[in-house]
Parts: C-alpha cells; structure tokens; sequence
C-alpha cells in the first residue's frame, strides 16, 4: 500500500465520491440519496469553509478514501465538549473495494490519515463523532487508540465522542506493529 493525499476537487471528484456515498456500506454518512449536483455543492461548500478540509487518498495513483479535517470549534461540535488547543476534527471515508476486501486495510488507511494528521505540530488530539450505531467503526477506532468519551446529540445523528491522542496513537501503532526488539513482539 502506497498512500497519498490530494485536495478533493467538487467538481472533478463528484461523480466518483457519489459512487461512494449512495452505496450502502456507507449509510452512516449520510448522503444516501444525494444526487451529483447535491456532493458537489456540499463539497464546494466544505472546501470553501476556511475550517473544513477534504483530501481524496490514493493508493498507488488509485482513488482509495475521502478523509476530511476539520476544525471542532467551527463544526457542530462547538459548545458540546471543551474543544482544546491543538484538537482537529476527521471524518473517513474508505471505497469500496475493486476486488475481494483486504484484511487490514481500513486499519491501514486510518493509520495513514492519524498518521498525518499527527505530522503537524500544532495537532495534539484527533476528534470523530461516528453514528453511535456504527459499532464497526467504534471497534476500529478503539484499535487505532481513540478513546470514547460519551454519545452527544448532533443535528443528524446521536454521536460517539471520541479522542486519540499523539500519544494513544503512537502506543496503538506500536501494538499494531511490534518490532523485534519489542517486548511483546513474536520472533
């Protein structure tokens, strides 16, 4: 796996993103019924935010994911959890697979996205807010070193607070991948 990341582009992007939206593997996000015009306004919108950022991710030069980052204190979390210097907001979006699915491979994807947004400095914490029913993502999230803090009522769903920081990440990655010299790791 070869990730990279490039700004989601509304216009070029919005039939492929809609491929990925409208399927039902990905009901939690919300865009079920949304035609084209409907994701490229959405996006246009999010891109043109100042605070909200989407990024299309590639594998090996394949369209691969949307993540997006955002700014809590400017989203609808503000006022429902005592946002902190350094928190940053994200949002995951995996297509779906071209072939049979890859064991591993959302974790590894997710790895990637915390992976950098942990790379600037001014991060500290990374914040998601999945639908409080999306119990595989809990599961994924809890792997990858986010902490739940409570469900908190949004405007478009009941949500799981959650938090990672550079820390738990770190320790997670680790786990993920134990080097020899590590003392849990198997030779």
């Amino acid at each position: 796996m070869s990730f990279m990341f490039r700004c989601f582009d509304p216009e070029s992007d919005a039939q492929l993103l809609h491929g990925w939206v409208t399927r039902p593997y990905a009901a939690f996000w919300g865009m079920q019924s949304a035609s084209v015009p409907d994701v490229v306004r959405e996006y246009s919108k999010i891109q043109s935010s100042g605070h909200h950022h989407a990024l299309l991710g590639l594998d090996g030069g394949v369209p691969a994911f949307l993540m997006e980052e955002y700014l809590p204190a400017f989203s609808p979390l503000a006022g429902l959890y005592a946002v902190q210097p350094g928190d940053i907001g994200m949002h995951l979006l995996v297509a779906p697979p071209a072939g049979p699915p890859r064991t591993g491979y959302t974790a590894a994807v997710m790895e990637a996205v915390l992976d950098r947004l942990f790379a600037k400095d001014r991060v500290e914490r990374v914040v998601v807010e999945p639908d409080a029913r999306n119990h595989k993502i809990h599961v994924l999230n809890e792997r990858l070193g986010f902490r739940p803090s409570g469900e908190i009522a949004l405007p478009d769903k009941q949500a799981l607070l959650s938090f990672c920081t550079r820390e738990a990440f770190h320790a997670a990655r680790a786990a993920r991948h134990p080097s020899p010299t590590h003392p849990g790791a198997s030779l």
